[in-house]
Parts: C-alpha cells; structure tokens; sequence
C-alpha cells in the first residue's frame, strides 16, 4: 500500500550558526529529532542545502518526511512523525 510522505510545515525555525539559507555546509548542518511512529524508531533529519525544508526519512521502512521552513513557526526541535 502506497501511503503518502508525512508533511508539516515549521516556520521560522533558524539555523543555530547564523548561517543564511543556501549557504548551509554540511559540518553544522542544521537538524531535528524525528520519532517515527511506523517503526517505532528516532532519526535526525537534516536541513536540505537550499535552506527550504528539513527532509529524510524513517531508518527503517525509509518512508519520508518533508518539514517546510517559513515565518510564524516553531522553535522546537523534536517531532513525532504518525
């Protein structure tokens, strides 16, 4: 059964380095703590190079998860993916 990838948008989340999006290397790459709830397992997933959105996947069954980066949201930084 094909199931759609999980989807939640996080505004205004910064990168810890004061790196402006687009210039974000590897070494210090912003993350965030996923717990897949799929599998019951956690993951850190990483800030794609272009700045917009954290995006990976579950360890195990490698379902994906795209969080979207925008103004007004959240400064946390762990999330259950269900």
């Amino acid at each position: 059964m094909d199931e759609p990838p999980y989807h939640l948008d996080i505004e205004g989340v910064e990168d810890d380095t004061g790196a402006a999006p687009g210039n974000v290397t590897l070494r210090g790459r912003p993350w965030i703590g996923i717990r897949f709830d799929c599998c019951e397992t956690y993951a850190r997933i990483y800030r794609n190079t272009s700045g917009t959105a954290y995006q990976g996947g579950c360890p195990r069954c490698q379902r994906q998860v795209t969080l979207k980066i925008g103004p007004g949201g959240t400064d946390s930084r762990f999330f259950s993916a269900s």
